[in-house]
């Protein structure tokens, strides 16, 4: 498991380096250099703006006695997205754009809901109560 992901961050940062050079060549060092800091400080604010609404809907939801996971998997995105954002590199930008965007979250956490539910139905993951 190390190996992969020791190779995957390998990969996607020789993507990014290209992808940034690739954008230096098209429009220019300067503005490549603006648009990783625009993206970088938008990824912040975005990312504390709906941080601090899901932990707002966490606190109405745990006041009604109400288990908040679609929140809890949504902060959880958002934190993400923003560390993403906050990440030069525009496949990372991408991703974290995807990650903020509440369509595209609420797709994303329906498919981690559903294989969340397969791993605990085979038995992969066991939860242990104790008192």
């Amino acid at each position: 498991m190390f190996r992969l992901l020791a190779v995957v961050f390998i990969l996607a940062s020789a993507v990014e380096l290209w992808g940034l050079f690739l954008m230096g060549k098209a429009i220019g060092a300067g503005p490549t250099f603006l648009l990783i800091l625009l993206t970088g400080v938008a990824g912040a604010y975005f990312a504390k703006k709906q941080g601090l609404e899901i932990l707002r809907l966490i606190q109405v939801q745990l006041s009604r006695g109400q288990m908040p996971t679609d929140a809890v998997i949504d902060g959880v995105f958002i934190l993400l997205g923003g560390l993403f954002l906050i990440m030069p590199g525009f496949l990372a930008d991408v991703a974290g754009l995807l990650l903020l965007i509440p369509l595209s979250r609420a797709i994303l956490r329906t498919l981690i809901k559903g294989w969340l539910w397969k791993q605990i139905a085979s038995g992969r993951i066991r939860f242990l109560f104790r008192r």
